[in-house]
């Protein structure tokens, strides 16, 4: 569980937030500076509530402030809370202003203060995930664009930089969006033959009646409509890398045209009768099991052989664990910066979800997740409804020291939304959103009451 350090002289409060946090947190306690800053550099707790009013020094120094100051300079991404009494704001904004998180009005009602602490250990974790990523991306974890860190994503990484400058036929396998174009670019650009063109073109995407002589080109008059001559991909990749994708759905007439020009490398523009020499690296990529396309008598197993000299084997995103976070923040950081919004990152919720998601479509159907959830959301956090992973509404609205809203006006957002999630849910359920709020079932329905949420839920 988080900790969390309750800095208070007043043993009633001290036991009241201790008894209303202990069944969430690990509940630290201290009474004077001394004791607060030993146990905060033994802890170091996320979030730490601080009464102002805390006993002075001889001297008369305000201990509040002093213990706040060096909180902050002892490790400043602390979120710490400072309690005050009413008659004393301009105290809580000065301490607002040397670094505080946030700060609450005396008397302590337990309700609303676990609001405010739960959203501070919330922004606590998402400043944690940017400083994560940020730290990885200055590492550089990754190759030729493509981010992981996973055991299987490293074995593939060391298998592009070696095969890169032996100038033999490679045979990418994976799912649909696994990256591998990405692959097949990074053996090109590794390669001897990097000054020359890399062209990829998709068997699957062609008719077949039009593949031929978009790779292998047309001489004049071959065809009705063939008024000039054309050179196909096979002799624009001279000196370069072709990659075939999808390379299961060739015809069985390409295919053995495909594994004459692998021998021979020489081709025939389709029409014409002289052999051209051409000097391209095949690269092929595939999404199916073409050892099977064999058995069924779908893919010749002499090409197969002539294809897969080497085989590079791409995991799915399910398969690399920790990768699809890494992933998903570089795409956020990515396509906020092109859309020009101010998301700070997403949220802890999205995250999990992020995880506990199968990805059938792979890296390309994160990516394209993300981007659709940038574009829609309006909130500094992406949430995972936005993604489409789950139906209930975020659990929080809100903006990181956004000045422009009153603090009573974002608690109440805050609390506002936290209600409706519960709510959505637990279907409606009053005993049950309770319990995961930490509330009581008259005080849920107080607040129902108070902000108007009776007849969204039918609970009239």
């Amino acid at each position: 569980m988080d900790k969390i350090l309750l800095i208070e002289d007043n043993p009633d409060i001290q036991n009241q937030m201790k008894w209303g946090l202990l069944k969430e947190l690990v509940v630290l306690q201290a009474k004077d500076k001394k004791s607060a800053l030993k146990l905060f550099e033994k802890n170091s707790p996320k979030v730490v509530t601080l009464d102002l009013g805390i006993p002075p020094d001889k001297d008369g120094t305000k201990e509040g402030f002093a213990c706040l100051k060096e909180i902050m300079e002892k490790n400043p991404s602390t979120k710490v809370i400072v309690i005050t009494g009413n008659n004393d704001r301009e105290n809580a904004l000065k301490a607002i202003q040397l670094g505080a998180y946030d700060y609450y009005l005396k008397p302590i009602k337990m309700e609303e203060i676990k609001v405010t602490i739960k959203r501070a250990f919330y922004l606590s974790e998402i400043e944690n995930e940017n400083r994560s990523l940020h730290m990885i991306l200055e590492k550089d974890i990754g190759f030729a664009g493509m981010i992981g860190q996973s055991p299987e994503m490293m074995r593939v990484f060391d298998t592009i930089k070696k095969i890169s400058t032996i100038d033999a036929a490679v045979l990418i396998t994976g799912e649909s969006g696994t990256g591998k174009e990405l692959v097949a670019k990074a053996i090109h650009e590794r390669s001897s033959r990097d000054k020359g063109p890399f062209i990829a073109i998709n068997c699957g995407a062609i008719p077949e009646t039009l593949l031929e002589s978009e790779l292998f080109g047309y001489e004049r008059g071959a065809f009705t409509g063939a008024y000039t001559l054309k050179k196909g991909k096979v002799e624009f990749s001279d000196k370069g890398t072709l990659l075939l994708d999808e390379i299961s759905e060739l015809s069985p007439l390409l295919q053995a045209k495909l594994l004459r020009f692998l021998q021979d490398k020489k081709i025939q523009r389709v029409g014409g009768h002289t052999d051209i020499e051409i000097d391209v690296r095949i690269v092929a990529a595939t999404n199916l099991d073409l050892q099977e396309a064999i058995k069924q008598g779908k893919f010749r197993e002499d090409l197969f052989y002539r294809l897969s000299v080497i085989t590079v084997n791409l995991p799915p995103l399910r398969e690399r664990g920790e990768d699809v976070r890494l992933i998903a923040n570089a795409f956020l950081e990515r396509y906020k910066a092109a859309f020009r919004k101010k998301i700070i990152s997403l949220s802890p919720s999205a995250l999990h979800a992020i995880e506990n998601y199968l990805w059938p479509g792979n890296v390309r159907e994160l990516e394209n997740k993300i981007q659709r959830a940038i574009i829609m959301s309006d909130n500094s956090f992406i949430e995972p409804h936005e993604l489409g992973l789950a139906k209930e509404p975020p659990v929080a609205n809100m903006k990181k020291q956004d000045e422009s809203i009153p603090l009573k006006e974002a608690r109440k957002r805050l609390e506002i939304n936290l209600i409706e999630a519960a709510l959505e849910k637990h279907g409606g359920n009053i005993k049950h959103a309770a319990r995961e709020l930490g509330i009581s079932r008259p005080t849920l329905y107080d607040l129902i009451t108070k902000y108007h949420l009776s007849k969204k839920y039918n609970l009239e």
